[in-house]
């Protein structure tokens, strides 16, 4: 399918939802509820209507832009990601999964009309949980995951309840009714990689296989503290030391397990944490990473019976305490399919990859046959100023898209 049509660039698009919760360092804050979230949704309902979309929100905030089909009986082909934001983070992640989909439905409303099946637009109300603990409120609503007792109790670093900033910005909790969606036939999510694969393989689409699943714990090891200069090395309930051994053991096993296997030990905290104590305890965060659940339980299992077994042979107390626990999912190898069609017709580079990072998708994936498409970010760098794809990249992407709505829809 060949379109050319003129309309606004995907670059111009990007400044100018980059404006709301713009930083100094030319980054972007854009937090759930905030001034500069509640800017940006009600420009990008705006800019739904002014294309000739049917703009509306649902309770909690997502925000959807409907080109009705001419079929009444048919599902909805829903695209999009979300709009909010790290803190300091950067122009294109969610925000050109949007702006990507806005594109393409325009694109394809001037050349061909109405669709059959009706195509929705989405601008996902949250998914990072930069502002409140909690992650995915968004699409984790629309799929009757979450409702109001999830947020009930929850504040804010400066101590704003969770309803109370819904309310203020709009949306009054007294009004929730669960958005839940059962219409929905696919979901498609186009964002950048934020990962360095595409730009080293030198593709310019990703195909989306799988998201792997996460699973993140607190480990707390206890020893015992006592004198530098005074206590010797064998006589020495060092918890710093088992620390190390256990993330050197672990870090190793990653590899034996499975390439494409990750593990980060991201927080490490010692105490008393002085340069002449021997350090009593430590706490250390662990987050593990795979498509697969059963190699994720095979290292699991693994690394915390070694750490155990070393425990008791030197005397420590472990805590090992799980706080998530995301599946994996599968991304809908015939959508893919064609995805792979389009990109080898047109000589498109694309490569099939896994996303190591959680996406909206992964959400959507358990309740209706999903995919998720990449496009390069320049060194990898993503959740930052720096982060940046090229307007080449992202025009590419949105042809893919363009084309895959129109298989799907028309």
């Amino acid at each position: 399918m060949a379109m050319q049509v003129k309309n606004e660039g995907i670059a111009t698009m990007i400044e100018w939802l980059a404006s709301y919760g713009r930083t100094k360092a030319d980054g972007v804050t854009r937090l759930l509820y905030s001034p500069p979230w509640i800017e940006a949704q009600h420009a990008l309902k705006n800019k739904m209507e002014n294309i000739g979309l049917y703009a509306y929100y649902d309770c909690v905030g997502n925000l959807f832009g409907r080109l009705q089909g001419t079929d009444p009986t048919s599902k909805t082909i829903l695209t999009g990601s979300h709009v909010d934001t790290v803190i300091e983070g950067g122009k294109y992640d969610g925000a050109y999964g949007i702006l990507a989909s806005l594109l393409a439905v325009e694109r394809l409303a001037k050349v061909y009309g109405a669709p059959k099946k009706t195509i929705e637009v989405v601008s996902f109300c949250e998914e990072e949980g930069s502002r409140f603990p909690i992650t995915f409120w968004g699409s984790r609503n629309i799929n009757n995951i979450y409702s109001l007792q999830d947020v009930r109790h929850l504040t804010d670093i400066d101590g704003v309840p969770f309803l109370q900033a819904m309310a203020d910005a709009g949306f009054d909790y007294h009004n929730y009714r669960t958005p839940a969606r059962t219409d929905i036939e696919n979901f498609i999510e186009l964002h950048i990689e934020q990962g360095c694969i595409l730009e080293k393989s030198k593709n310019t689409i990703g195909i989306v296989s799988h998201i792997v699943g996460q699973r993140r714990f607190n480990i707390t090891l206890i020893g015992e503290s006592n004198h530098a200069g005074t206590t010797p090395m064998q006589y020495r309930n060092d918890s710093i030391a088992l620390a190390s051994d256990f993330i050197h053991f672990t870090t190793n096993f990653t590899g034996e397990c499975d390439p494409n296997l990750v593990a980060t030990f991201g927080k490490f905290i010692a105490k008393p944490n002085v340069p002449n104590v021997i350090a009593g305890e430590v706490e250390l965060s662990l987050d593990i990473r795979h498509h697969n659940e059963a190699i994720l339980d095979t290292f699991c299992d693994h690394i915390f019976s070694y750490l155990k077994d070393k425990a008791v042979h030197l005397d420590f107390k472990v805590s090992i305490s799980q706080w998530m626990d995301v599946k994996p999912i599968a991304m809908c190898p015939e959508i893919n399919k064609y995805i792979e069609d389009i990109t080898t017709s047109k000589k498109i580079p694309h490569q099939y990859l896994i996303s190591g990072a959680g996406h909206d998708s992964q959400v959507f994936g358990s309740f209706f046959p999903t995919t998720l498409l990449f496009v390069p970010s320049v060194k990898g760098i993503s959740h930052s100023p720096k982060e940046y794809t090229s307007v080449e990249d992202l025009e590419k992407g949105i042809e893919v898209l363009t084309d895959l709505l129109y298989k799907l829809a028309y």
